[in-house]
């Protein structure tokens, strides 16, 4: 077995799946799209009448072991672009003779057999079907444009785990169970925090939940900036087109823009707030003492999104993003960025996230301006990484049009990276919009710009930070800080109503469950709820001006007196701003 590699057992195991598939409905006509290996395991796309259900799964699983069981050889045979092309047409295997067709004149066409099944493949295989383990599992199906082209048939595609031994399985298993429990789709819902409408699809309705959770981390941003010396601004959602051909978003961006026509003029909702910035910059006369200038913006973004590509809050069509633009000199790239990457992972560590990555992304084929104009900017970034002390990886090619960029990965507490910040270095706006400031010798220059988002678009990073903390927030970002529960209204609930008005003054968000309901049952329903805190009052609380708190996920209630529970609040609230930006009084 160890004489394969992953990669071979888990391909080798998607012609099994598919081979199985034609044992179980044999008189069904089945086509084959694709099946490559992904993480964890690998997919086919199928092309068939019937629907594949859970059920049917197990039985393409049981299938699958009887052939491996079987030991059946794996057989590769070479065919010129004619005989290969003959022979998928006879197996009326239309997908498999159109990737025939778009194969490279001279490219070696291979076919690989087990038993009686023979699938189109450049391999490698394993030498039988018994030298595939039988860890795997069967998924889930989903829908999947053929070529990806939603102008294309849906396929039904089947994921599926695989791995060297049960144990490596069962761990991954373990892994989804839990990823399924921290769905931000799934808890958004259950704790009421958002959710989708078909009138408006990829874009979500926040609730009053949700939009106390997106406030706050608007509010915190915003105590951020002010350390930081960032200037906030509020730019037009709609402009004229023109705007767009002078920053080259219409040339390289406009498949992902939404267009209207007013006043027979052509205008588009915006998808970036960089131009807006450009014209904001330009409006006003500015010398070098007046950078670095930076302008940060809160402003709703509009981009189209492919239906398959939309997923929850992660891919939306109208987002917002924590996003800002400095505008500098050359000579302050350095310290400008060492004062990013500070402020990034001051902010990553505040909310949790211990495993950093950075990446330096460089120049795309299609892309803006001059070679040597992109040299100096990669030059510049890479000279200011290896200054500010942190490790990079190089990832070629996958900059912005206009500029190489610097991506931050975070890793949640399943241990996923999700791709957040980005600081991109711009040379090619500054010139396209003709932007200036007088320089220390009296004569005017050209400013650089930085592109920079922390958190990226807030609704991605709350589906991103939903996950992480499994829906439980810290005291701070939570919708609701506290539940006062009376033992019995008739006797508790004007004292709980009394401290409900008091924490509520201090700022906390308190309501009281003055339901006629068990305590039981509210106990249970606070703590689905994932509220941080449980207030009882009862006879003894309100003899000794106390209250009996329980913390989400506690097992046992500690007492406080009213004073020490209001203390805790308060120091609970400081979270709201990183200790290290905190002003000290």
């Amino acid at each position: 077995m160890a004489k394969f590699d992953l990669d071979t057992i888990r391909h080798s195991s998607a012609h099994l799946m598919a081979q199985a598939i034609t044992h179980i409905w044999p008189e069904a006509h089945i086509q084959f799209g694709v099946g490559p290996v992904i993480e964890n395991g690998f997919y086919y796309d199928v092309e068939m009448e019937h629907r594949i259900t859970e059920e049917d799964l197990k039985l393409i699983e049981t299938e699958m072991k009887a052939l491996v069981k079987a030991k059946l050889p794996i057989e590769k045979k070479v065919l010129s672009k004619k005989e290969a092309i003959s022979f998928f047409e006879d197996q009326k295997q239309n997908l498999k003779v159109e990737l025939i067709n778009s194969l490279a004149e001279g490219e070696e066409i291979s076919c690989f057999s087990q038993g009686e099944f023979i699938d189109l493949c450049r391999g490698p295989h394993v030498d039988t079907t018994g030298d595939l383990p039988m860890s795997f599992k069967l998924l889930h199906v989903a829908g999947a444009y053929w070529r990806g082209d939603e102008k294309r048939q849906m396929l039904q595609r089947i994921y599926a785990a695989s791995f060297r031994d049960k144990k490596e399985l069962k761990e991954h298993l373990v892994f989804l169970e839990e990823a399924k429990k921290r769905d931000h789709r799934k808890l958004g819902k259950e704790l009421e925090l958002f959710h989708f409408e078909k009138e408006a699809p990829a874009s979500p309705f926040f609730m009053p939940k949700g939009t106390i959770v997106y406030n706050e981390l608007v509010e915190f941003m915003r105590r951020v900036y002010r350390h930081y010396d960032y200037k906030e601004v509020i730019t037009p959602l709609i402009l004229d087109s023109e705007l767009w051909h002078t920053s080259g978003h219409y040339e390289h961006y406009k498949e992902n823009m939404y267009f209207s026509k007013i006043d027979e003029r052509e205008y588009a909702v915006k998808p970036m707030n960089c131009p807006c910035h450009m014209l904001m910059f330009k409006h006003y006369k500015y010398s070098y003492r007046d950078l670095p200038l930076r302008y940060a913006d809160f402003g709703r973004l509009h981009r189209y999104e492919k239906a398959g590509a939309v997923s929850g809050l992660t891919r939306v069509r109208t987002f917002c993003q924590d996003d800002a633009h400095v505008f500098l000199e050359m000579e302050s790239i350095q310290s400008e960025i060492q004062k990013l990457m500070e402020m990034f992972f001051t902010c990553y560590a505040h909310f949790g996230f211990k495993k950093i990555k950075v990446n330096l992304s460089t120049r795309p084929e299609k892309k803006s301006g001059s070679d040597e104009v992109w040299d100096m900017a990669e030059n510049a970034l890479k000279k200011a990484l290896t200054e500010s002390g942190h490790e990079f990886a190089i990832k070629e090619g996958d900059g912005a049009f206009y500029g190489p960029k610097i991506d931050v990965e975070i890793a949640d507490a399943l241990n996923r990276f999700h791709q957040l910040g980005t600081i991109q270095l711009d040379f090619q706006l500054p010139e396209r919009f003709g932007l200036k400031y007088m320089n220390k010798e009296g004569t005017e220059s050209q400013p650089v710009v930085i592109h920079r988002a922390l958190l990226g678009s807030l609704e991605r990073f709350i589906g991103v930070y939903l996950e992480h903390v499994g829906g439980a927030f810290p005291f701070w970002i939570a919708p609701e800080h506290a539940i006062i529960v009376p033992v019995n209204n008739d006797a508790h609930l004007e004292f709980a109503q009394k401290l409900q008005l008091e924490l509520h003054n201090e700022g906390h968000r308190v309501r009281v469950d003055d339901r006629n309901e068990s305590m039981g049952y509210k106990t249970r329903q606070i703590q689905k709820a994932k509220i941080p805190f449980m207030i009882v009052i009862g006879d003894r609380e309100m003899e000794n001006a106390s209250v009996s708190l329980r913390s989400y996920g506690a097992k046992f209630s500690t007492t406080l007196s009213i004073e020490e529970l209001k203390e805790n609040f308060r120091v609970l609230a400081l979270e709201k701003t990183p200790e290290s930006l905190r002003v000290k009084k």
